[in-house]
């Protein structure tokens, strides 16, 4: 990663959305190679259209692996929501803050100006990336309760929602030990948009309930290896 953290010192200065954008496609580079490396065979699946539009993409959160799968399942720039804490890490979170929207769950103002800063990154034409469990899955079942948060930007912006699931993250690499990461195939399965028209705040636990719904049936359709 120290190409990419170089290549980002050089881009910071074209500003939050175009430098953003450059150090996304040096991520996109870098997982390439990466996966290649460990002989990580990815693919990504299509279950209906994928229209060059700014989508809410909500994903499965079950592995260390998540994070490196976001350049690979994601071939256009977008802007991952993550976690404060990652970007203490030395190379890695230099690069992590400045390609994707850290979120500080500490206190309400906080979490507001995360939101605040998805909104307008969402107005400017490019996609997000949430991952509404918040946290890693270790319940056994297929998705942990989510959050409001990625829905009620959803219904505030007109923004539709688009699923995706992670589906061999956690045969690749268990949530145990970043130790366990082993060769094979990977998917990303992209399941049809929901949209939010018509919809109101009112109707945010409707809309949640709706994408738990059918993100949790194609995980049991396909066999997800972490299901109990």
């Amino acid at each position: 990663m120290i190409p990419v953290f170089i290549w980002s010192i050089c881009v910071l200065p074209f500003g939050r959305i175009k430098g953003g954008n450059l150090i996304y496609k040096a991520c996109i580079v870098w997982a390439d190679i990466w996966f290649a490396l460990v002989f990580i065979r990815h693919k990504n699946i299509y279950q209906g259209s994928d229209h060059e539009i700014s989508y809410i993409y909500v994903s499965n959160h079950i592995s260390y692996l998540d994070a490196a799968l976001i350049p690979k399942t994601f071939r256009h720039s977008i802007r991952a929501l993550g976690k404060v804490e990652m970007a203490k890490v030395p190379i890695f979170g230099f690069i992590y803050r400045n390609a994707i929207v850290t979120v500080d769950r500490s206190s309400p103002a906080n979490r507001a100006k995360s939101v605040k800063l998805l909104k307008s990154i969402l107005k400017k034409g490019i996609s997000v990336l949430v991952f509404p469990e918040g946290t890693f899955n270790m319940t056994g079942k297929p998705l942990k309760e989510f959050y409001d948060g990625a829905f009620r930007v959803a219904i505030e912006t007109g923004t539709p929602i688009k699923p995706v699931l992670f589906l061999d993250a956690y045969t690749r690499m268990h949530y145990r030990s970043i130790f366990s990461l082993n060769p094979g195939i990977s998917r990303s399965l992209f399941l049809p948009e929901i949209t939010v028209d018509d919809l109101t705040i009112e109707d945010t636990h409707l809309l949640k309930a709706k994408v738990h719904r059918v993100m949790e049936q194609a995980l049991i359709e396909n066999k997800a290896t972490w299901i109990k």
